[in-house]
């Protein structure tokens, strides 16, 4: 039996990717050649950037991904069983290669981002019905890197099971009023909550407006991520502005997935509002200051220190 009651267990579905990272001076333009610098592999993928980041809190996490039947499929595989992540619902997809990231990232830490899903595309509802203790977790987190009719089918499980949901739209597209509707939470970053709520979030003003937008399509609690600027929440009674601490940014890949792993945490062991948005900022405001996704996330010693 797991040792972990329901709230405190976290099931983490999404992508597992190879991050092929080159850092550069510029982001090269249209049809432009540029000399970069250092060049770098890393495991990565948004969601198994943020299980990890969970599992690195102490969390109980398990993650349902599909890999491809290749190197870089056994050696996800092998990180996320170092990271002591449940790997019971690892799929391994024998006609498909494992999803491959190329990042370009600049002297600022910004980065530019392709991704080729392979394996990840072929995440579908079949794979989550064999997740057989999907009703033994207190969160579940997902991205939008999977099939979104896979997204569909785990939300419409969790709200019959009143599992809480957090959906980090990224990358962003279209999300259905069915999908948001009684959705536990979302978490876009600035340019997310601008591209799904056609409001330019600049400041606490224009996020609160966008907030209200998701709030009446039926979710209950907004996070609008703002980088530098820390993070801002709303729900129906309550709005608060989060600031970031001071840091000098060298790749912001996994600051959006660790800020969200550590909030599932956080969430989790009961923290309010305001003390589990602090904890994430300060994740994610660390992971900022080194090269890497998963290589980049902190533990929660840390944090604490």
């Amino acid at each position: 039996m797991n040792k972990f009651p329901k709230s405190e267990r976290i099931i983490v579905i999404g992508s597992t990717n190879v991050d092929m990272v080159v850092k550069t001076d510029k982001h090269p333009l249209p049809g432009e050649t540029r000399l970069g610098g250092i060049f770098f592999m890393n495991a990565g993928g948004k969601g198994a950037n943020q299980a990890v980041a969970a599992a690195r809190m102490g969390a109980n996490v398990t993650f349902v991904t599909k890999v491809g039947n290749d190197i870089f499929g056994e050696q996800s595989i092998a990180g996320f069983k170092k990271e002591r992540i449940n790997t019971d619902f690892v799929f391994v997809d024998d006609s498909s290669s494992t999803g491959t990231a190329l990042i370009v990232v600049n002297k600022e830490g910004e980065n530019s981002i392709v991704v080729a899903p392979g394996a990840n595309a072929r995440l579908l509802p079949r794979d989550i019905d064999q997740v057989h203790d999907f009703e033994e977790a207190g969160i579940i987190l997902i991205q939008l890197e999977i099939p979104m009719e896979t997204i569909s089918a785990v939300v419409k499980k969790a709200l019959v099971n009143n599992q809480k949901v957090i959906i980090n739209p990224a990358p962003a597209q279209k999300l259905a009023d069915e999908l948001l509707n009684g959705l536990f939470l979302i978490t876009p970053n600035e340019t997310e909550a601008s591209l799904l709520t056609g409001i330019s979030v600049e400041d606490d003003d224009t996020a609160g407006e966008a907030a209200r937008i998701f709030l009446k399509r039926g979710v209950k609690n907004v996070i609008i991520t703002l980088g530098k600027k820390g993070a801002y929440f709303q729900n129906e009674n309550v709005s608060l502005r989060i600031n970031a601490p001071v840091v000098t940014a060298i790749d912001t890949t996994a600051a959006g997935d660790t800020f969200s792993g550590a909030l599932a945490v956080a969430l989790t062991e009961k923290m309010s509002w305001e003390e589990a948005i602090k904890f994430a900022v300060a994740a994610a405001s660390i992971s900022v200051t080194r090269l890497g996704a998963q290589a980049s996330i902190p533990y929660r010693s840390e944090i604490l220190s």
